[in-house]
């Protein structure tokens, strides 16, 4: 799954739960450059500076990979890693910054508790957790600093940036977890209309091509001794096949058929469910099957359009009926720029499909708002 393939909301999701999670832990990373800025020696100054730029890279890749479920494996075992590596070359690096005025490597220790939960299932993660606080415990007795200190910073304010952070990512999972959701129903739903249409064929042409192979081979058989009765199988056969293909022709017919209103509300809750409040005039009565065939096809594409040009906060779909036309409208807000050009791919191909049955599509956009108007002659 890409977050490409899915509604403007989804991407939304995602920024917003990579910045939360940025400001999480990024605030304990930026707290080291306190010991930093207190720090006389500047060869320490230095390597400190080094560690924590080095940290804060592969700490950004690491946050990256937890709301980018499909990234490969290998690429985030990399990231994983990385971060890794840079926490051990900070222990030397960052520990001895502003030793014992300031519990420099305890604040990174805290970010590194805080990460736990976007690298390890909870028993794992627990276990790395207390050997950060080890490791913080350690740097803090080597280098002469306040062990309280140190131990309150990176468990306690550890624990809680890592409460946040698992919240966070489970929220998001769930997120991902319902739109690949949805998906797998659209995908068994089209599944399992395709399995219907094969049984209903299978229906309609099985007993007929059966009886149509059987007086096919009698016919053969007859030929050479009763050539009246083998034409007459013949034309029973031919009979036989002319009246399938009419019920095969019907039945396409009726799965092409369209339910204007029908294709209306579905395009109004795929609207809804990307967040665009949709409000949808049905026709009134039914409608000609070619007219609602060609109006069906301009609705998708509007549909396509509020999603793909705009950030829509509302729509409105109209579908009106007068003795001599009927004319879909479709506004929308949040147009960037003048929306869809009116010669693009889409907008061309309605007006090609439409032309030879006299109808028309206008497109224009006024003060953030796009308005489609389709209009398809009615037959008389």
């Amino acid at each position: 799954m890409t977050v490409d393939a899915v509604d403007h909301r989804l991407r939304r999701a995602r920024r917003v739960t990579l910045l939360s999670l940025g400001t999480n832990v990024w605030t304990t990373v930026l707290l080291p450059t306190v010991g930093l800025a207190r720090e006389p020696d500047p060869a320490r100054v230095a390597l400190g500076t080094v560690a924590l730029v080095g940290f804060t890279v592969a700490q950004v890749a690491v946050l990256h990979a937890a709301v980018t479920p499909w990234l490969a494996g290998a690429a985030r075992r990399r990231r994983h890693l990385a971060l890794v590596v840079a926490a051990l070359l900070s222990l030397p690096l960052l520990g001895p910054v502003a030793a014992g005025d300031w519990p420099t490597w305890a604040w990174l220790g805290a970010s590194l508790v805080g990460m736990t939960p976007l690298l390890f299932r909870p028993a794992p993660a627990a276990a790395t957790a207390v050997g950060v606080l080890a490791a913080a415990a350690a740097t803090t007795l080597a280098t002469g600093g306040p062990l309280a200190t140190a131990l309150l910073v990176t468990g306690g304010v550890g624990a809680g940036i890592a409460l946040l952070t698992w919240v966070q990512v489970w929220f998001w999972d769930l997120l991902v977890e319902a739109r690949q959701g949805q998906a797998a129903r659209a995908r068994l739903a089209a599944a399992e209309e395709r399995l219907r249409f094969a049984r209903d064929v299978h229906d309609l042409l099985g007993h007929d091509l059966t009886v149509i192979a059987l007086k096919a081979e009698l016919a053969e058989r007859l030929a050479p001794v009763d050539g009246a009765r083998a034409g007459r199988e013949a034309a029973e056969a031919r009979r036989l096949a002319a009246s399938a293909l009419t019920r095969v022709r019907a039945a396409v017919h009726g799965y092409r058929a369209v339910d204007l209103a029908e294709q209306a509300a579905a395009v109004g809750e795929v609207l809804r469910s990307s967040g665009v409040r949709c409000t949808i005039d049905p026709p009134v009565g039914e409608l000609p099957a070619p007219v609602a065939a060609d109006l069906a096809a301009v609705l998708r594409e509007a549909g396509t359009n509020v999603l793909r040009h705009s950030r829509a906060g509302w729509c409105r779909i109209e579908i009106t009926r007068d003795d001599a036309q009927v004319t879909l409208t479709v506004r929308n807000d949040g147009v960037r720029g003048h929306g869809p050009d009116a010669f693009s791919g889409g907008l061309r191909g309605l007006a090609d499909r439409l032309a030879p049955s006299g109808g028309r599509v206008r497109a224009s956009a006024e003060d953030g708002v796009f308005s489609l108007v389709a209009t398809v002659p009615v037959p008389s």
